[in-house]
């Protein structure tokens, strides 16, 4: 008989019931050091003092009143998102996968608008991840997302992550986009050069086509900038993010130039609950602290220790762990055994990571994590490594 939930998930058997900072709390008593922060939505951690202020605040006001009205809250967050970024206007949803199919949307339209209908391709990049809808799925290509789900949605192509050659291959009259994660993280923690990226940029501009970025996971904060790619001194055309930017209540954005926006009028996009009072209340909370003076040091600085860290472990550990991977808070070690086996033994030990591609286990501590839980971490991989090696 099927249950109750229906049982989409693989999951733990694990119930916790509280959080607080960089840690997780079982209702067996247990306590495990959260490295998978919600899979990098609890940027900040678990109850930080001024989103559970923001949102109890809130809470006595209003919680909804639709986007048939003004919302406030909305026009302060997309003001900080803007000062922030390469963006001149920004659309708020609920999720990563509604961000990304608002991207893929917002590329057609920009080419409908602009003169050129039959334009409507994308170009995506292989082991992406861009989100669960029939959509997204198409634009990832993973066969396990596709598998029962057919007829694909036909309107990406896809071509070897990092290889600019394969992108320009790839682009013929229809193409309309470039769209890429300057992080694959359901992929295996695969950066993307930032020459890779600034290539990226060039052939769009070269060839009439919009660049879109998801920073769903590599966003907010997660390397170190507020987004990843203002590493590599170039900007996208549009960007999907979410995760981090509600740290923990569900919101996500999309982002964008006010020349791809062109044809975002009303009636051409919406959202029942996207950006209500609640959500942009926490957001707002969330981009005060990650814009605070020192935040983003203190992220660049913990990144290079658990780096360092990870390093020394990949070659102490040669018979276990193959490579270390990423940037800033957004880690990972690839696997000799299988990641499931290290997972367990990490989870047995109380720490708690995500699984990814290519046998990769994502190391993903919350943005607030100091450098004893750092320790902490390691000291466990370190144990759970032995374990497996003996």
């Amino acid at each position: 008989m099927i249950s109750a939930v229906m049982p989409t998930y693989a999951r733990a058997d694990l119930v916790f019931e509280r959080g607080e900072g960089s840690y997780l709390f079982s209702t067996d008593g247990r306590r495990f050091i959260d490295f998978a922060s919600g899979v990098a939505v609890n940027a900040l951690g678990h109850c930080h003092p001024a989103m559970v202020a923001a949102l109890k605040s809130q809470a006595d006001k209003l919680w909804h009143c639709s986007n048939l009205y003004r919302v406030p809250g909305q026009e302060k967050v997309a003001a900080k998102l803007i000062a922030n970024s390469f963006a001149d206007t920004v659309f708020f949803c609920n999720s990563g996968a509604e961000a990304m199919e608002g991207v893929i949307k917002l590329c057609r339209k920009y080419q409908t608008e602009t003169g050129a209908p039959e334009r409507y391709r994308v170009i995506t990049a292989i082991e992406a991840f861009h989100g669960r809808t029939l959509a997204t799925i198409a634009a990832g290509g993973q066969a396990k997302h596709l598998k029962g789900f057919e007829p694909m949605v036909d309107a990406f192509d896809r071509v070897p992550f990092g290889d600019l050659e394969a992108v320009r291959a790839a682009i013929t009259p229809e193409t309309a986009a470039i769209l890429v994660e300057p992080i694959q993280g359901e992929g295996g923690i695969r950066p993307a050069t930032l020459d890779y990226l600034r290539g990226l940029r060039k052939i769009a501009d070269d060839n009439g086509l919009l660049l879109a970025f998801d920073e769903v996971q590599c966003g907010m904060g997660r390397t170190g900038k507020l987004f990843a790619h203002q590493w590599a001194g170039i900007t996208p055309d549009v960007m999907g993010t979410a995760k981090g930017l509600g740290g923990g209540f569900p919101v996500g954005a999309i982002m964008a130039t006010e020349k791809a926006a062109c044809g975002m009028v009303a009636g051409t996009h919406g959202s029942t609950f996207g950006g209500n009072p609640l959500a942009m209340a926490v957001a707002d909370a969330v981009l005060d602290v990650m814009l605070a003076d020192g935040f983003m040091e203190h992220v660049r600085k913990m990144g290079d220790l658990l780096w360092t860290g990870l390093g020394e472990l990949v070659n102490k550990h040669a018979s276990v762990l193959e490579e270390r991977r990423g940037a800033g808070l957004m880690q990972g070690v690839k696997c000799r055994v299988p990641s499931t086996e290290l997972s367990k033994k990490l989870v047995a030990n109380g720490l708690l990571t995500v699984g990814a591609g290519d046998n990769v286990i994502r190391i993903l501590p919350p943005l607030i994590v100091e450098p004893a839980q750092i320790a902490e971490a390691l000291d466990i991989l370190n144990r759970a490594c032995a374990e497996l090696a003996a």
